[in-house]
């Protein structure tokens, strides 16, 4: 028998049309009745389950809408929404159930979590989006005065882009320090910044219950690349009082710092290894004050086996899990962005994000380039890898 054949009609029509994914069929049955979605079927799955099974965002939305409990599990094997959605391998969706209260930590039968699962079966998109999820709250907490602060540590004309800048997945340190610039408002307030994502790294390791070591060691190395930023802005403000320039026009060229820390990022010897990043992320895996924490100790015997991998793989293994494949073709040299679709269209030997990525890698690129000649980077165009 099957396990929806002694339920309701209406329940059994509820879970037929999500099985099927008639998502319009679904929204007409919800929309002519009133029910509660988080009945469940012989085997304990909700209709929330069964659409994350499925995959199916625009359902579990849907049914989200109508009240639908992410955290509700009376599955068998104690399965919850985000187990299923993570093992469906849509991180999108993933996303909306973490923005809807699901629990990262709720175990199924076996002790596994959500990325644990997702990482079982090769869902890596599923393990990064769970891994660097952070709810609003978090940040909102920041936005107010807390105990006997005067001031909230955070503007809260920049929440929203400070949210934004944590939650990004690419940990690469050039694209760390290029969303900086990117998000509005963050590039004038660095210190600030640093302030609150070392308040969060701690807060993150000494809540009794909800102890985090992979967001905790994201904070410290995101305010670590923070730090690296306010003492480039420094370093060039102090060259060039001693050379007399105009104090004023040092913080009108924010951008020229920037491009600076990319560049020094960028630098690399001979046998392609970046010096300057290398020994900036080694030292701030080593400044992770938790030493007794797990992440700490796989992190720093890694670095110092026989034949350790580069730092920036360590890291990015560390904090959004360990990827067993990856198209290295498609990942942009400058910051290590994935699915970069643009190539150098002469050369088409190096992969890029965009324009800007190319113009700060070409320092580098234009030595080996076979239009070397060409010093300008204005005469380098960046062409559609798709359409070669």
């Amino acid at each position: 028998m099957s396990s929806v054949e002694s339920l309701p009609q209406l329940q059994k029509e509820i879970f037929n049309k999500i099985s099927s994914n008639k998502t319009d069929d679904l929204k007409t049955i919800l929309a002519a009745n009133k029910v509660k979605v988080d009945f469940i079927d012989e085997n304990g799955m909700s209709p929330l389950q069964h659409a994350c099974y499925k995959g199916n965002r625009e359902i579990v939305q849907m049914l989200l809408d109508h009240g639908a409990n992410t955290n509700e599990c009376q599955h068998v094997h104690e399965y919850t929404a985000l187990h299923f959605a993570a093992l469906s391998g849509n991180a999108d969706l993933c996303n909306l159930l973490l923005a809807h209260g699901a629990k990262l930590s709720a175990t199924n039968s076996v002790g596994r979590t959500a990325a644990q699962m997702a990482a079982f079966v090769g869902n890596h998109n599923c393990v990064v989006a769970i891994n660097n999820f952070i709810p609003k709250a978090d940040i909102d907490y920041y936005i107010k005065p807390q105990g006997l602060q005067t001031e909230p540590m955070l503007h809260p004309h920049i929440a929203d882009n400070f949210h934004l800048f944590i939650m990004q997945v690419n940990v690469n340190p050039v694209r760390v320090v290029l969303n900086l610039q990117k998000f509005l408002g963050l590039i004038d307030n660095l210190p600030m910044i640093q302030k609150v994502l070392e308040a969060m790294r701690q807060r993150k390791m000494t809540r009794d219950q909800e102890t985090n070591e992979v967001m905790a060691f994201k904070y410290h190395y995101l305010s670590c690349v923070v730090a690296e930023v306010i003492k480039c802005h420094k370093q060039q403000g102090a060259l060039k009082a001693e050379k007399n320039d105009n104090v004023k026009g040092i913080e009108d060229k924010k951008s020229d710092v920037i491009e600076l820390l990319v560049k020094k990022f960028l630098k690399c010897k001979s046998d392609g290894t970046f010096e300057y990043q290398e020994l900036f992320l080694k030292e701030t895996v080593r400044e992770f004050q938790y030493r007794n924490s797990r992440i700490f100790r796989q992190m720093v015997a890694t670095l110092a086996s026989t034949d350790p991998p580069s730092a920036i793989s360590v890291i990015e293994a560390a904090i959004n899990g360990q990827q067993v494949f990856n198209d290295y073709s498609q990942i942009c040299i400058t910051c290590g962005e994935e699915k970069a679709t643009k190539k150098c269209s002469k050369c088409k030997s190096v992969q890029y994000c965009d324009r800007e990525c190319q113009r700060l890698h070409w320092f580098i690129h234009k030595k080996i380039c076979n239009r070397s000649s060409q010093s300008n980077t204005s005469h380098v165009k960046v062409s559609d890898s798709s359409n070669e």
